[in-house]
C-alpha cells in the first residue's frame, strides 16, 4: 500500500459521488493514479484511474480516457472490464474498472525469473484477450509487465489492464502521450518510436515481457535515447531460453513487424502446436532486420514520415599491425609483369596525392578510412540527426554530428533561439559535405512559425509551417530544386495563417452533428489565435461521434486547445431530442434510489435485477400548476409515470397535499409498493439496456385532452408535445429531464 499525501486527489476514506468509498492508493503515475475503492451500493470493489488535477481539464487526455472507457466493449475474461467516467464537484475525473485481485508480472518480475511453463500459459492467456482487443481494432499500445494481472496469482487467469491513458516520457519505465508513441521504451516494439503501430506492436511487447519475466529481468534498452533506437533495431537476446518458448518469442519480436507472427490468432495457432527442431526453427528465424527501416528518437509531438535511411556497412574492425605479405608467385594464368616502369610509378603516386589531398579530410570525417586507420569518432548506425522547433516550446537538436565545428554551429543555433543540443560525435556513411549541407538548409527558414529536419544516412526530411504568404514562397523557393549538397529527400511547407478562419471549422461540426446542432460558443470574430481554445458544445449521438469530431478538429485547429462540452446520448434520445418543445428548464430535480436497498443511487446507473425508484423534487416556490412524468426508453418507447390509469391526479397542490418547502414526490415505485397499492415501478432487464431519459413537464394546465397511453411511440409522444407547444407556448413553464442508464452487472 502507498503512503497517502496531502496532494493526492482522494484520501482513504472518502466518498466520491455517494458510490465509492476510496480503501487505498495503489499506484501513481506521469498523468493518473490509480485507487482501490469499495461501492457503498454494491459493496463491489473497484479500480478508480484518476487524471490529476493538472490534466483533468485538458480535452486531449479526457479523449484518451473515453478511449479507454469504449474498451467495454470488449467481453473476455483476460481483460480487464470498463464502466464508466465520471466526474467530481471540484473536478476531478476518473474511470472505473473491475478491481482485478493478484499480482501484476513486475512484481513477479521483482521476484526473480518465472518458470517456462507458466510463461506459455500466460502468453496464451494474454493472446486470447488481445485477439478480443484486436477484433474491435483495440490495440493496447503499452503492454508491459505491469499491467498484466495474474488474478489470484494464476497465470492460467492472466489480465490485461490499463488500455490507452500514457503516463511520462523516463526512458524504460513510463509512457509518451501523443500520437506518435504511447508505450514503455523497454517494451515498445521498434516501430512504435516512429509513430507506427498496429496489432503486431502488441505481439512484439508481449513476446519482450515473456523474455523479461523468464530473465527476471528487464531488457537493456541503453541509457540515452540513442542507445535506445539502436538497441531496438537489433533482434532480442533469447541464448539460453529453453524451446519451445525461444522459437516463440523469436517470432513474435523480430524487429521487421513483417517477419513477425502477424496477429494473436497465430500466436495462438503456434502454442497448439510449437516447433522446436533446429531445422523449422532455422527457417522459420526473424528475417535480418530490414536497412531501410527508419527508427528514430521519439518526439513530444506527432511526426511527420520519416525518411528511409541508406543501407550501410556493417563497422569494420580496427586493422592489427602485420608483417609485410610476399609478392604473389606466377602461375600460367596470371603472369608476373616485370618491375614497374618508374615513370607510371611516379604518376600513379601523384594521383594518389592529389586524391588524399582533395578528398582526404571528407573521407576521414565520414568514416572512408576507419577500416585502415581506425575511425576518429565511435561509428553510428544509422547515422541519424533531427533538429526542429515545434509550435510550443524550445528548439532542439538530438543526434550525431561528423565534426567539432557542426556541433558547435548547432549549439550556436540551439542558443539563438533558447533550445537545447544533445549531440554525439560519431563517424558513419554519410557524404563529405554532410555538416555543410544541414547547416545551409537551416540557414533557410527563418520566419517560418515551426520547421523540422529529420535525417537518417543522407537521406533527409524536411518540412515546416508559415504563417504568411512571403514566408510561404520564400521557403518553398529555396528548395525547389531539392534539399543542398548531398542530401536526398523532400521538402514539404504548409501556409497556416495566424488566426483560424471560424467558417473553416463550422463545416467539420455540421458534418459531425447527429444529434441536433453543435455550437462554437465565444469564437472571436476574427478568428482563433494560436494561443485560443476551441470550444464545442451541444450533444452527441455515440462516444465515436465524440471520439471523431476531437479527431476532426485535431487535424484541423494544428496545437490549439480543443474543447468538448458535449453530451454523448443515444441514437433514439437523439431523434426524440429533435421533437421536444423548447421550454426552459427550471429547479425541479429528479432523484435515483435503489429500491430493494432503500439506497441513494446519485449516478442514476442502475444494473440488471435492481429495481429504480424516482422521485421528482419540487422547489419550495412550485406551488401550483400540473407535473407531467414521462421515461423516454432507449429502445424508442415512452412510459408515462405521471398521470396514468390508477393515478390521474397531477395537480401540484393536491400532490404537496399542504406540505411546504421542497416536496419530493414519488412517480416510480419500490416492489414492495406496485404489490400492495398497485403503483407503478419496474426492474432492469436484458431488454433494454442503455441511456434512458426521465423528462417532467410543468405546465399551467393538464396537457393534452384525457390521458395519453400509458405506452406509446416516443417520436409519436414527442410530436404530439410539440404540436401542443406549437398551439399554446404559454402553458409548459419549464421542460426538466434526467439520465438513467441500465447496464449488466
Amino acid at each position: 500500500m502507498l503512503e497517502p499525501r496531502p496532494g493526492d486527489a482522494f484520501q482513504p476514506g472518502e466518498l466520491l459521488n455517494n458510490t465509492y468509498r476510496i480503501e487505498e492508493l495503489l499506484g501513481r503515475g506521469g498523468t493518473s493514479d490509480v485507487y482501490k475503492a469499495r461501492s457503498e451500493i454494491s459493496g463491489r470493489l473497484a479500480a478508480l484511474k484518476v487524471l490529476r488535477s493538472e490534466f483533468s481539464g485538458n480535452e486531449d487526455y479526457l479523449v484518451l480516457l473515453t478511449r479507454e472507457e469504449e474498451i467495454r466493449e470488449v467481453r473476455h475474461d483476460a481483460v480487464v472490464r470498463y464502466s464508466e467516467n465520471h466526474r467530481t464537484p471540484d473536478g476531478h475525473v476518473y474511470l472505473v474498472m473491475d478491481y482485478v485481485q493478484g499480482p501484476g508480472l513486475d512484481k513477479k518480475l521483482q521476484q526473480g525469473p518465472m518458470e517456462a511453463a507458466d510463461l506459455l500459459t500466460v502468453c496464451r492467456r494474454v493472446a486470447e484477450g488481445l485477439q478480443a482487443a484486436h477484433i474491435h481494432n483495440i490495440v493496447h499500445r503499452d503492454l508491459s509487465p505491469d499491467n498484466i494481472i495474474l488474478r489470484d496469482g494464476d497465470p492460467a487467469q492472466a489480465v490485461i489492464i490499463d488500455f490507452g491513458i500514457a503516463k511520462d516520457t523516463n526512458p524504460g519505465a513510463e509512457t509518451i502521450v501523443g500520437n506518435e508513441f504511447a508505450g514503455k521504451y523497454a517494451y515498445a516494439a521498434p516501430e512504435q518510436l516512429s509513430g507506427d503501430t498496429d496489432a503486431r506492436s502488441d505481439i512484439y511487447s508481449l513476446g519482450a515481457l515473456l523474455l523479461a519475466n523468464f530473465r527476471g529481468a528487464p531488457p537493456n534498452i541503453g541509457s540515452n535515447p540513442m542507445e535506445v533506437v539502436k538497441k531496438k533495431s537489433e533482434p532480442l537476446d533469447t541464448e539460453g531460453v529453453p524451446e519451445p518458448l525461444k522459437h516463440l518469442i523469436d517470432r513474435m519480436t523480430a524487429p521487421d513487424p513483417a517477419a513477425r507472427l502477424q496477429s494473436a490468432a497465430e500466436v495462438l495457432a503456434f502454442l497448439e502446436k510449437p516447433t522446436d527442431t533446429a531445422a523449422d526453427i532455422s527457417a522459420d528465424a526473424p528475417a535480418p532486420v530490414d536497412p531501410d527501416a527508419t527508427v528514430i528518437v521519439p518526439l513530444a509531438r506527432a511526426p511527420d514520415p520519416e525518411p528511409e535511411p541508406e543501407p550501410t556497412p556493417a563497422p569494420k574492425p580496427r586493422a592489427e599491425p602485420k608483417a609485410p605479405r610476399p609478392a604473389p608467385k606466377p602461375t600460367p594464368q596470371q603472369p608476373v609483369s616485370a618491375e614497374p616502369k618508374k615513370s607510371r610509378g611516379g604518376l600513379i603516386a601523384a594521383l594518389l596525392v592529389l586524391v588524399l589531398v582533395a578528398g582526404g579530410a571528407g573521407s576521414y570525417l565520414s568514416g572512408a578510412f576507419d577500416g585502415l586507420m581506425g575511425p576518429k569518432y565511435p561509428l553510428a548506425d544509422p547515422y541519424s540527426l533531427i533538429v526542429e522547433q515545434p509550435a510550443t516550446g524550445p528548439a532542439r537538436a538530438v543526434g550525431y554530428v561528423p565534426s567539432e565545428e557542426m556541433r558547435d554551429g548547432l549549439v550556436a543555433l540551439m542558443d539563438d533561439q533558447s533550445g537545447s543540443a544533445e549531440l554525439t560525435l560519431a563517424s558513419g556513411a554519410v557524404a563529405d559535405s554532410w555538416g555543410a549541407d544541414v547547416l545551409a538548409t537551416l540557414a533557410q527558414l527563418g520566419g517560418l512559425r515551426e520547421w523540422r529536419l529529420a535525417i537518417s544516412g543522407n537521406r533527409a526530411q524536411l518540412s515546416g509551417v508559415a504563417t504568411d504568404s512571403d514566408t510561404h514562397n520564400r521557403v518553398v523557393s529555396a528548395f525547389a530544386d531539392g534539399l543542398p549538397g548531398a542530401l536526398n529527400g523532400k521538402a514539404a511547407f504548409r501556409l497556416e495563417p495566424l488566426f483560424l478562419p471560424i467558417a473553416e471549422l463550422q463545416p467539420i461540426i455540421q458534418d459531425l452533428a447527429d444529434c441536433g446542432p453543435l455550437d462554437l460558443p465565444g469564437a472571436p470574430a476574427m478568428g482563433y489565435g494560436p494561443q485560443t481554445p476551441v470550444t464545442v458544445t451541444g450533444r452527441v449521438a455515440e462516444t465515436a461521434t465524440r471520439v471523431g469530431l476531437f479527431d476532426a478538429l485535431r487535424a484541423a485547429v494544428d496545437e490549439r486547445k480543443i474543447v468538448l462540452d458535449v453530451e454523448v446520448l443515444n441514437p433514439t434520445l437523439c431523434l426524440i431530442e429533435n421533437h421536444l418543445p423548447s421550454a426552459p428548464t427550471s429547479g425541479i430535480d429528479v432523484v435515483f434510489t435503489v429500491g430493494d436497498r432503500n439506497e441513494p443511487n446519485p449516478s442514476g446507473r442502475f444494473f440488471v435485477g435492481e429495481n429504480p425508484v424516482i422521485d421528482v423534487t419540487l422547489p419550495a416556490d412550485v406551488k401550483d400548476g400540473y407535473l407531467t412524468v414521462s421515461v423516454l426508453d432507449v429502445s424508442g418507447d415512452v412510459y408515462h409515470l405521471l398521470p396514468f390509469i390508477n393515478r390521474q391526479d397531477n395537480d401540484i397542490a393536491h400532490l404537496r397535499d399542504g406540505r411546504v418547502g421542497p416536496v419530493a414526490v414519488r412517480v416510480a415505485f419500490s416492489l414492495d409498493d406496485v404489490a400492495k397499492k398497485g403503483l407503478l415501478g419496474f426492474t432492469v432487464d436484458e431488454s433494454t439496456l442503455g441511456k434512458s431519459k426521465v423528462i417532467v413537464l410543468h405546465s399551467t394546465q393538464p396537457l393534452f385532452d384525457g390521458l395519453r397511453p400509458g405506452t406509446e411511440s416516443a417520436v409519436g409522444y414527442a410530436k404530439a408535445l410539440q404540436e401542443y407547444f406549437a398551439a399554446d407556448s404559454t402553458n409548459i413553464l419549464s421542460l426538466d429531464s434526467r439520465i438513467l442508464t441500465t447496464a449488466k452487472p
